[in-house]
């Protein structure tokens, strides 16, 4: 196993692997034709077997990844997810200031140019400064692209989001903050396995998203207020 696998790993049982997705990769092809993706270095690299991805990530999102190692994990697993069972929890740089915590029941295309679908994202501020705000977004609902959407439904658009932000703020965030990715992480999700076990898997912010935070000035902020990201080196 190489020191970038491993580095990678969340969690790791008979059942199944986490694993600390980095932005810029997609998760396994099909939905796009990348030389190597996610599901290659998880399969070669960690398990040396193939795996099976139970949910999904966009490309420039980072954070917690699951994938079953057998098919019959596979549907337990998926089975959460699809029934909305699954907590997961994302932080979120954001324009324009959001003062008070919000739930939006605001329906949404499930595929692209597909029929809209109920669709439920609770969000929480977590920092402010000037007109940028960090923010924790919960999905009570998985739906293509949900937190992105909902957040430009609000008027808030994810910092480095090329397709609901805006180009204007993403240029300004490449060029004064170095950020030259989405900021969107997964931090979290809890699930329970095929073993009637409960975990917590959390995965810390990589530096192409922490540092950018640093230079901004928020990052002590983020520490303060997201204690439930404890053991992920914020």
């Amino acid at each position: 196993m190489n020191n970038l696998a491993d580095n990678w790993i969340i969690y790791k049982d008979e059942y199944l692997v986490a694993v600390n997705k980095p932005s810029g990769m997609i998760v396994h092809r099909g939905w796009d034709n990348d030389a190597v993706t996610v599901a290659d270095i998880v399969r070669d690299k960690i398990v040396g077997a193939p795996v099976h991805a139970v949910h999904r990530l966009d490309r420039g999102t980072s954070g917690v990844l699951i994938f079953a190692l057998d098919a019959e994990t596979t549907r337990f697993l998926q089975k959460q997810f699809t029934s909305d069972k699954i907590c997961k929890k994302y932080i979120a740089l954001v324009r324009g200031p959001m003062r008070e915590p919000c739930v939006l029941d605001h329906a949404i295309p499930n595929r692209n140019d597909g029929e809209r679908v109920p669709a439920i994202t609770k969000f929480r501020p977590l920092a402010h400064l000037h007109r940028w705000t960090l923010l924790e977004a919960i999905p009570l609902t998985g739906r293509l692209h949900q937190i992105r959407r909902h957040l430009k439904h609000l008027g808030h658009p994810v910092v480095g989001d090329v397709r609901y932000g805006k180009g204007d703020v993403n240029r300004f965030f490449r060029n004064h903050f170095n950020l030259s990715r989405m900021a969107l992480h997964c931090y979290e999700i809890v699930v329970e396995t095929p073993g009637n076990k409960r975990i917590s898997l959390l995965a810390r912010v990589p530096s192409d998203l922490s540092e950018p935070l640093i230079m901004m000035g928020i990052w002590p902020s983020v520490q303060n207020v997201a204690q439930s990201v404890s053991n992920s080196d914020l």
